[in-house]
């Protein structure tokens, strides 16, 4: 297959049927880089011509997602350019007047079968072991002739006619050369009976025309190759370049799935809170190796990059034929990474849409910025904000028997938390509750007590922890003390001693010893 020359012209050619596939961004990805590389041009082209699974506001979507993705184009419906229209659906004269010529020169013939005959004889073939091919009973047939034979439709299709013996052989960048037997290969349709081009014609049209010279698309694609390199050959065009990139995997290395892996869906991605740099340096990381210029050691690459790196190392071979697994935990830890890179300002803002999106308005917490820093190390996405920051904003309800420290008793406890109350009006009334005078207190209140050893003093603090948040994990306890303020963990301990009075009351006295 013959290299085209410069300029460089690469497209992504979706339907706008719905969500937009995680798949077809990796695709715009693979052409965006090429395209930058090359000094060239990227083209989005919309391929509406089936109706039927047609979705009001799906090329929106399109347009949104790889702009959200900072991944940019030259040519499109949106923008226009000097091969408009970009939308198939306005370019049907195009296709019929090719299938036209095609039937001409005895490269494409009518089909008059009807769908009841088509599907008996696919039944006959499965039971047969045959390869699912049409029979070509009506190449050769004029429509009065085809008329007389059982199984006719008056709305005909366009059926391509491939060659009968020999291979088509093409070499793909990514997966080599590849040959596909003749005999084999089914007459695809062409143009539909309503008049509107299959993929199998608008693509070769549209490449063609529009001057493409790299054509980028998934595997799926894959055994459409040959019919397309025949259409090039019929029409006397020489074909661009053709590269199929791998599938697209789960964890377990199995096909994606819609229902059960919502994030096929690009929009889940920004639903959960990702940042568009994460997304994007992960999928950079399935097609792109980025040397860490800090380790120049051999084979060793960076972890954080952008746009710019990854066209610059961007290598359509190395992308390699076997399937890319998308890891949802390595893309946490990528985000998390971002996120730890960013100011508290900034995160506050980003995170403030999940915020109220959960019923919590952060102009109604002062301390809403200083809450979020102390979870700033801990959080992977930004969704996960309401869920992190919610007890600074409500007294969150809590099993009372989360008070009671792991070896201790109800009694117990109600002890530790008496003189955790008492360290804490001290503090208040010093008016100088800060981390480090919370801090002192409580250290000392431990050493008069004597709870110097790790567990003691552990019991002391989780009754705290607990009390004061509900929860038995949180950030630093004296900060997070710092940050809720005196009323708010004054009032919150007196509502957990209530809770010890009680389990202490069930639990009765302390036996003999203890």
């Amino acid at each position: 297959m013959t290299v085209p020359p410069a300029p460089v012209r690469v497209r992504l050619a979706p339907s706008p049927t719905g969500f937009v596939h995680i798949g077809n961004v990796l695709v715009a990805l693979v052409d965006a880089a090429i395209a930058r590389q090359a000094g060239g041009t990227f083209v989005i082209r919309i391929e509406d011509t089936d109706q039927k699974r047609f979705v009001d506001g799906a090329e929106e979507l399109i347009y949104e997602s790889l702009h959200w993705l900072g991944i940019e184009w030259q040519e499109a419906p949106d923008r226009g350019g000097p091969f408009a229209p970009y939308r198939q659906s306005a370019r049907l004269p195009l296709y019929q007047e090719y299938a036209e010529r095609l039937i001409a020169q005895g490269d494409a013939y009518r089909c008059w079968c009807s769908p009841d005959r088509l599907e008996q004889m696919r039944f006959a073939q499965q039971a047969a072991k045959l390869p699912p091919k049409y029979d070509r009973r009506c190449l050769g047939m004029t429509e009065a002739e085809r008329k007389a034979l059982d199984g006719y439709t008056p709305d005909s299709v366009v059926r391509l006619r491939m060659h009968d013996s020999g291979s088509t052989t093409f070499t793909d960048p990514i997966r080599g050369t590849l040959a596909f037997e003749n005999g084999l290969l089914d007459d695809r349709v062409l143009l539909k009976s309503d008049g509107f081009p299959t993929y199998n014609l608008a693509v070769v049209v549209d490449d063609h025309l529009m001057r493409i010279t790299h054509v980028v698309r998934g595997e799926e694609w894959l055994p459409s190759t040959p019919a397309h390199l025949r259409v090039y050959e019929a029409l006397g065009w020489d074909p661009p370049l053709i590269a199929h990139t791998p599938l697209l995997l789960n964890a377990d290395r199995g096909k994606i799935s819609k229902r059960r892996h919502p994030w096929a869906n690009m929009q889940w991605f920004r639903d959960q809170g990702f940042l568009p740099e994460a997304v994007l340096n992960y999928l950079g990381n399935l097609i792109a190796f980025v040397p860490d210029t800090e380790n120049p050691a051999p084979g060793v690459a960076r972890e954080l990059f952008g746009f710019d790196e990854i066209a610059a190392h961007f290598n359509l071979a190395s992308i390699g034929p076997s399937g890319k697994v998308v890891d949802i935990d390595r893309l946490d830890w990528l985000n998390g990474q971002y996120i730890r890179r960013m100011s508290v300002e900034d995160l506050a803002v980003k995170a403030a849409p999940f915020l109220a999106a959960a019923g919590y308005d952060v102009n109604t917490l002062p301390t809403y910025r200083a809450a979020l820093a102390l979870e700033h190390e801990r959080i992977k996405r930004l969704s996960q904000a309401p869920q992190a920051l919610s007890f600074f904003f409500d007294d969150e309800e809590y099993d009372p028997a989360m008070l009671v420290p792991r070896g201790a008793t109800a009694g117990r406890a109600l002890e530790l938390l008496d003189g955790a109350i008492a360290v804490c009006q001290s503090v208040a009334e010093s008016g100088d509750w800060t981390v480090s005078t919370l801090d002192d207190r409580f250290r000392a209140h431990a050493e008069a007590r004597g709870l110097t050893t790790g567990k003691l003093r552990g019991q002391l603090f989780g009754v705290v922890r607990v009390g004061s948040t509900g929860r038995t994990a949180t950030p630093p306890l004296f900060d997070t003390l710092a940050v809720l303020g005196a009323s708010v963990v004054l009032r919150r301990l007196s509502v957990a001693r209530n809770h010890l009075e009680c389990l202490a009351a069930i639990d009765g006295p302390p036996a003999e010893g203890q």
